[in-house]
């Protein structure tokens, strides 16, 4: 009889929550850096409605390929891989880039109506967010070094 490939915990409320701030800092410096070549160009801050609404998608774009990157190259962004996380599609594999995309744009919509896409992971069997079952990806945590995977509870 053949071993069958483990299957990883989701991550938790507490462990994504802490990856999310992790990130955020992250995220803010790499802004402050993405900042500048836009404001060197556009000669300062953007002042008239079109120049706000072109940094808001210059910004939004930074933002996607800050985060889609990681998903699409890994699975894990820095904050994913210091609280041991990983973003798999549902079958267990890489993310694609079309995943990235609806996970990034789902995300937002997650957000909006006060977190109640995120905090949805409460109530959720699997642990996914609305943007994981909207994008067709789950996160899992990865075992520390030395250990095996074991399957979450109610699962054989």
């Amino acid at each position: 009889m053949t071993e069958s490939a483990p299957i990883l915990k989701p991550g938790g409320f507490f462990r994504r929550l802490a990856a999310i701030l992790y990130d955020l800092l992250v995220f803010a410096a790499v802004l402050l850096v993405a900042t500048v070549p836009y404001v060197l160009i556009a000669h300062g801050a953007p002042t008239s409605p079109g120049g706000q609404t072109l940094f808001r998608c210059y910004v939004l774009a930074v933002a996607f390929l800050f985060f889609g990157w990681f998903w699409v190259h890994g699975g894990q962004s820095l904050g994913m891989r210091a609280w041991r996380l990983r973003l798999v599609s549902q079958s267990g594999g890489a993310v694609s880039w079309k995943q990235a995309v609806l996970r990034f744009f789902a995300a937002i919509l997650s957000w909006v109506p006060a977190g109640a896409g995120f905090l949805w992971i409460l109530v959720d069997r699997d642990r996914r967010a609305w943007h994981d079952r909207l994008s067709g990806t789950r996160v899992v945590v990865i075992p520390k070094a030395g250990r095996k995977a074991t399957s979450p509870p109610g699962q054989a």
